[in-house]
């Protein structure tokens, strides 16, 4: 059971909405069904999706167990950059989605996974076996996989403890004019647009990323990142908020970008401590064609 007392900010609330943002994970439509059964309580009390929360008010949220969904395993070529008994390490595509979810239940890197490997751990469950941390649909680059709990656990920690190194390569809209720089600001969901993230200081999380300056162009810059938290669309909500969007991004950059599908995001390192051995595992995986041809054009333009 989860339970959250409501403060003062966030007084005369909706609960549904309310919910969604202090979960953190579940849809407004999930939720909706949550209060709808039951499972959502305020004071102990069964409300209604509209029901608006007091300063003071407890509530209790008791989340039901997932639907089991039977993810097959799916014949899909994987770029597998290191492999041993406890850990994979692939550098996923870009338009490849991670784990499945509503409308994307097949062409995942899970189904891919599950085809490729005997095992995978089960902490995530059915839907997201394996998978220690995410990268989006159109950011390519790598990602880690756990094969089995132990290696899960200790991964995640490293994340938690953040230890994991992981940087990304993006091309940016503007010239940025310092060579260096740190975003701390916190990331929580877009107030105006539940589909999207945004800096805010409403039911938001630390988040933090630095980046270097690579190269400038007439109208772009050319970036590496380094997270130092893990946050949702964290480098481009970061980079939107300091006027430098990256190229491209259909949900945080402009309409008019540079000619590529989805946001010029690479993530290009991978760093971590092997769960079983100890020893310091470092990878890299250089831009796609896609993104290396842009940057080609800017120099040629430049």
């Amino acid at each position: 059971m989860q339970t959250w007392v409501i403060t003062e900010e966030n007084h005369n609330a909706r609960i549904d909405k309310l919910v969604v943002d202090l979960h953190g994970q579940a849809s407004r439509t999930h939720v909706q069904r949550w209060i709808q059964d039951g499972a959502v309580q305020v004071n102990g009390s069964q409300i209604k999706a509209n029901h608006k929360v007091q300063t003071g008010d407890r509530i209790e949220l008791i989340e039901p167990e997932p639907e089991e969904v039977n993810i097959e395993p799916e014949e899909i070529p994987l770029d597998v950059v290191y492999e041993d008994e406890d850990v994979i390490v692939v550098n996923k595509p870009k338009g490849m989605v991670v784990h499945p979810a509503p409308g994307h239940y097949s062409g995942t890197l899970v189904n891919a996974l599950l085809y490729h490997c005997n095992d995978l751990s089960g902490i995530n469950g059915t839907i997201r076996p394996g998978i220690v941390h995410r990268i989006d649909k159109d950011t390519s680059g790598l990602l880690m996989a756990a094969k089995n709990d132990h290696a899960h656990e200790h991964l995640s920690k490293e994340l938690k403890a953040k230890t994991t190194e992981r940087q990304y390569k993006a091309i940016v809209h503007g010239v940025i004019s310092h060579s260096k720089g740190t975003i701390d600001a916190p990331i929580g969901r877009d107030q105006k647009d539940r589909q999207k993230m945004a800096v805010t200081h409403v039911n938001s999380r630390p988040a933090i990323t630095h980046f270097i300056l690579e190269e400038t162009f007439e109208e772009y810059s050319y970036v590496t990142c380094e997270l130092e938290t893990g946050r949702t669309h964290q480098i481009r909500v970061h980079f939107n908020y300091i006027d430098h969007p990256i190229a491209g991004d259909p949900k945080y950059g402009p309409k008019k970008t540079l000619a590529i599908a989805g946001q010029a995001l690479h993530a290009e390192t991978l760093g971590f401590t092997h769960p079983r051995t100890g020893e310091a595992m470092r990878f890299q995986a250089p831009v796609p064609p896609e993104m290396e041809e842009l940057l080609k054009e800017l120099r040629d333009k430049h």
